[in-house]
């Protein structure tokens, strides 16, 4: 159901009318005549069906009814708040960058010293927090999330396509090509925050005989990877957080099945600012760096294939 909404030079000229008792003053607050704040609280008060004032000789008295509506007031100070925090932002060289603690750590850490290089004038700040930021209230010029992509109102670009699959370090391949199903009855499952992933990607793989409740439940997926690069067994990663090890060798990919997950990361945004350069320099740097893993991510593979048919 769309929202009923008053013009705002009507609300405007109604709160400062409130404020002062006074057409006059409201007047010379907001930079017109007096006749023109009285003729939008007068097409206000049509449009409600109310009286918002009492006009008793030369005093302008408002009524219990204009007091009540008054909680417009709210709504004007947080607009008024949200558009100076974007315009001191956009007219400093401070970004301030909103993204999950397990982005952070497992992709967006080891790179800052390239975008440091690329564009020594932006003071990046990065906030790693699992908490669901309103870019009205809060200091933040751009969020990094895992999600469906929906964010209405805001600007959205998706960084990089993802899919499930299990990693362990080369070490517990111990020469060989790659592991098999009897690997997976010794060593370690690592799981994030329950059993069902690896549930699932058994299931996918027809290795039914396999005890899903082996190995600790952990409840971030950067701990998981973690364990795996350091050999305690075998964890099912998401592309973007297990990519910096893959490439660095850190980690091998010990199936090649994958499994395709519903989200994604996207970069996100108010759509007003958008253009702005730091926003635009970010945004940009963030797609390279996810394009060039893609492409190292594809030539490992194919390394990785060639040497099993080799």
């Amino acid at each position: 159901m769309p929202r009923r909404l008053p013009p705002l030079n009507a609300l405007k000229a109604f709160e400062a009318a409130a404020r002062y008792e006074s057409f006059t003053r409201a007047a010379d607050e907001l930079c017109v005549t007096q006749g023109a704040v009285s003729h939008q609280v007068k097409a206000l008060e049509a449009d409600l069906g109310l009286g918002l004032f009492k006009r008793e000789h030369q005093r302008l008295v408002i009524t219990e009814t204009g007091r009540s509506y008054l909680t417009v007031r709210d709504a004007l100070d947080r607009i008024a708040d949200g558009t100076e925090r974007l315009l001191r932002r956009q007219n400093t060289g401070v970004l301030t960058v909103s993204t999950s603690p397990n982005f952070a750590a497992k992709w967006l850490v080891h790179r800052l010293s390239r975008f440091a290089e690329a564009h020594p004038t932006v003071d990046l700040r990065v906030s790693a927090s699992l908490h669901h930021i309103d870019f009205a209230r809060e200091d933040i010029d751009l969020a990094i999330r895992h999600g469906d992509g929906i964010e209405p109102g805001l600007h959205v670009i998706r960084l990089c396509a993802e899919e499930l699959f299990p990693v362990c370090s080369p070490k517990l391949l111990n020469g060989r090509k790659s592991l098999t199903s009897g690997d997976l009855k010794i060593a370690a499952l690592l799981h994030v925050n329950d059993r069902q992933d690896w549930s699932r990607w058994l299931d996918a793989a027809g290795m039914t005989d396999i005890d899903v409740l082996r190995g600790p439940v952990l409840n971030q997926a950067s701990m998981a990877i973690d364990a795996a690069v350091d050999g305690q067994g075998i964890a099912l990663a998401r592309t973007a957080l297990a990519a910096w090890d893959l490439i660095g060798a850190r980690l091998v990919r010990a199936f090649e099945l994958a499994l395709p997950v519903p989200y994604a990361y996207w970069i996100v945004c108010p759509k007003a600012a958008a253009n702005l350069p730091k926003i635009v320099a970010f945004s940009q740097w963030l797609q390279l760096e996810a394009a060039a893993d893609a492409r190292q991510l594809t030539a490992r593979a194919r390394a990785g294939k060639r040497r099993k048919n080799a």
